[in-house]
């Protein structure tokens, strides 16, 4: 009787071991689908395009152009891109991107700049595996045009650029310098988009919760590497004559009116890897007017909070299983010897 008991014993304890494992296997796929995936489709599914003024040509309305503005991805390269830190920002970029495409369903995509983190130093190798990896997280369809916008990492600062890095660069991305489609210009009314900021002393004016942290927003900024120069600043605003700006650059987002109220927004990083909030511009423009919002990326801080909780539960849950566990086996042996001793 003493061995069957012991036998039944062991047969709850690997019953309850299995029911364990299981409940442990559910709970990680469960907070790994939704970290790494439906986080961004809860997330982006509540931004919305903006509403345009249209005015009426005849019987139809002025056309309207869907566009997204993200920048600074910095994708890392084989120098200072560990292996591992490449692999998760690389996914949260591609999930955040292809989700963002698939719900939204923009007509055109800009990236202002600095794509790579490394194409001012890259070897031939390296570049092209740089780009492989590109082109597969920003894929997108034949409906969709998607326009890059050359970046000091990509080709180094003025001092360090040559011939031969921005002509690998303008050979991949096909760098125009004039765009148009439904009437928008991009070089000109009413939208210019660049990666470097027009003038401003500093951060100091800006706000909200993705601009500059308060201890870097006073920090002088430094012509022709911070921002462009107060001249070619001028300059380019007396050619182009721009109704809005859209730059890169500091990662951080601001908006700055110019004289003549030209408006500038500062897009902030595309990447978790420099912020722990992206996000990007959401436009709808005419050939008249534009309306912006943006579209905030999930907090890495609240992803990483989820799996912190997750894991306290699955230690509290197997704590509790073991804690059962000893007694049900000390009984069972306790019962086998007092068998044994008869």
């Amino acid at each position: 009787m003493a061995l069957l008991r012991w036998g039944l014993g062991r047969q709850n304890v690997h019953r309850s071991s299995r029911v364990l494992l299981l409940k442990l296997t559910v709970i990680v796929i469960s907070v790994l689908l939704l970290c790494e995936y439906f986080i961004y489709y809860l997330v982006i599914f509540r931004c919305r395009w903006p509403e345009v003024k249209t005015l009426a040509h005849g019987d139809s309305q002025e056309p309207v152009l869907k566009a997204m503005f993200l920048a600074d991805t910095h994708l890392l390269g084989e120098i200072r891109g560990h292996w591992l830190d490449k692999l998760r920002r690389e996914w949260q970029m591609e999930r955040a991107f292809q989700t963002a495409l698939w719900l939204l369903q923009p007509e055109v995509v800009f990236i202002l700049g600095d794509i790579f983190d490394e194409g001012k130093w890259s070897t031939p190798q390296a570049w092209a595996d740089d780009v492989q990896r590109f082109q597969k997280i920003f894929r997108h369809g034949s409906h969709v045009q998607l326009k890059v916008v050359i970046g000091n990492h990509d080709v180094g600062f003025h001092y360090q650029m040559s011939k031969y890095r921005i002509k690998r660069f303008e050979e991949v991305f096909s760098s125009e310098r004039l765009f148009s489609w439904k009437g928008v210009n991009r070089c000109k009314d009413p939208a210019s988009v660049k990666h470097y900021p027009l003038y401003r002393a500093s951060d100091a004016n800006c706000s909200g919760e993705d601009a500059a942290p308060p201890e870097e927003r006073n920090v002088p900024f430094k012509e022709k590497y911070d921002v462009l120069s107060q001249e070619a600043s001028q300059k380019l605003m007396w050619w182009l004559q721009p109704r809005l700006v859209l730059s890169g650059h500091t990662h951080s987002a601001c908006e700055v009116l110019h004289p003549g109220g030209v408006l500038e927004v500062s897009v902030p990083s595309f990447s978790w890897r420099n912020r722990n909030n992206p996000s990007f511009i959401m436009g709808s423009l005419t050939s008249r007017d534009y309306a912006l919002s943006k579209c905030y990326l999930p907090f890495e801080d609240r992803v990483l909070t989820t799996y912190g909780a997750a894991v306290s539960f699955l230690v509290l849950l197997v704590l509790a299983h073991f804690e059962r566990l000893p007694s049900s086996l000390l009984s069972g042996w306790k019962r086998w010897r007092m068998h044994m001793r008869r």
